[in-house]
């Protein structure tokens, strides 16, 4: 994929993500907000070791009344995508592959899980994915399942600390779409050039 403009930090390993409290004005996130006209939908993405198929990352795309991607102790960032603890806004076409591509390097690669939900079922983990606070170390696994498995058609979701064992859950759920995301960037080019428009 093609990068440009925005230059942005690129963690160099991604499980060191710590918790930080971020508010956006309201104005940014109004102005932000981003309604896909697909089918409500949540999606899981996971990080996942092209070394050792180990994961090192887990977050959930929500597709409701408006797309959001809950990114939980997550590094990723673009200035017209505003943040509230841990929940981005404005989660476009354009800024769905951003996320998924900035994610991928030559050691990891990018698992998505998508599932068709009713609009009341993303409109509950819109509700529960705003009100869950940032999120600490090392615990993006264990908020998201712990997001997920209390939705209606996702009981048999556990809560797991572990990237995999949620993915793998998700990959019993009835329908679920499954697309996977490599990209060959060197996991020494600490940097990575964002597009300017999402």
């Amino acid at each position: 994929m093609r990068r440009r403009t925005f230059l942005i930090a690129m963690p160099a390993a991604l499980m060191g993500c710590a918790s930080e409290r971020v508010w956006a004005p309201t104005p940014d996130v109004q102005r932000a907000i981003y309604r896909h006209d697909g089918p409500p939908a949540l999606t899981l993405f996971t990080v996942v070791s092209n070394h050792n198929g180990t994961g090192g990352h887990t977050a959930l795309l929500i597709n409701g009344s408006q797309r959001v991607v809950f990114d939980p102790a997550g590094t990723f960032k673009h200035p017209a995508l505003p943040e509230r603890n841990d929940v981005v806004f404005g989660m476009t076409e354009k800024a769905v592959a951003f996320y998924k591509d900035y994610h991928a390097r030559v050691s990891w690669h990018v698992v998505s899980q998508e599932v068709a939900v009713s609009h009341d079922v993303a409109e509950a983990a819109l509700v529960k994915a705003q009100e869950y606070g940032a999120v600490s170390q090392a615990m993006c696994a264990i908020s998201t399942s712990t997001i997920v498995s209390g939705l209606p058609g996702f009981e048999t979701v556990r809560r797991s600390w572990f990237p995999l064992n949620v993915m793998r859950d998700f990959d019993a759920l009835a329908g679920v779409k499954k697309d996977t995301f490599y990209d060959d960037s060197p996991d020494s080019n600490r940097t990575i050039e964002a597009p300017a428009v999402l």
